[in-house]
């Protein structure tokens, strides 16, 4: 597979979001801060035209487009953002909170170079309301996935996952609040390991090079 180093011209990013974008803003206050290198984020795209990830990206200087999803074909749309995307030299697109499942198209326009981020240690509680179905199920353990997107829903090769406890003292709320702290960290993290090309995907494994494992 291409491998993108960091040492070179930063990785590109492109956002796709629906709403609030907090995994958004967590980005790029780490590319702000320098803890995430190497990367830059090329455009912010949202389906929804009053998203409020959108207007943090606007009043950050970040380039936006929105797409409005409603009463489109998937094709149609996704085929608009494609466009947008390449035009905007993208290498990685990266999914915070994009409330729309993407057509085989684009996930074949982007191989192994979509990222997702999911409330729940997949393949447990896959789909909506994911720490709802870990606090109802009465997991000990909850957490996040950060993986390639691939033509099933949450089901592409994982990069990492962050674990916490469920406390006794949980319910569905303070867990799903618990757990978007760690897709803050987790997100960011995920992003530097693609961005330093220092991988290989073997079968269903993320496995970093031999010189880059901790």
């Amino acid at each position: 597979m291409d491998s993108h180093s960091s040492a070179h011209s930063p990785l590109r990013i492109g956002v796709l979001l629906s709403g609030r974008g907090s995994n958004f803003l967590a980005i790029a206050e780490s590319i702000r801060t320098g803890k995430l290198k190497g990367v830059e984020i090329a455009v912010v795209i949202s389906n929804v035209a009053e998203a409020e990830g959108i207007r943090k990206a606007r009043e950050m200087g970040i380039p936006c487009q929105v797409f409005v999803s409603k009463g489109r074909s998937r094709q149609e749309h996704d085929a608009e953002m494609i466009a947008c995307l390449w035009s905007h030299g993208v290498d990685l697109v990266c999914l915070a909170g994009y409330m729309r499942l993407l057509s085989p198209v684009f996930v074949t326009s982007f191989p192994n170079r979509v990222l997702n981020i999911h409330p729940s240690l997949l393949p447990a509680f896959p789909g909506l309301e994911a720490q709802q179905q870990a606090f109802e199920y009465g997991v000990k353990t909850a957490g996040c996935t950060v993986h390639f997107v691939d033509d099933r829903l949450d089901h592409g090769v994982i990069v990492l996952q962050r674990a916490i406890p469920v406390l006794d003292g949980d319910d569905a709320h303070s867990l799903a609040v618990r757990i978007l702290a760690e897709e803050h960290v987790a997100y960011s993290e995920a992003i530097g390991l693609v961005a330093s090309g220092e991988y290989e995907i073997l079968g269903r494994r993320f496995v970093k090079k031999a010189g880059n494992r901790k």
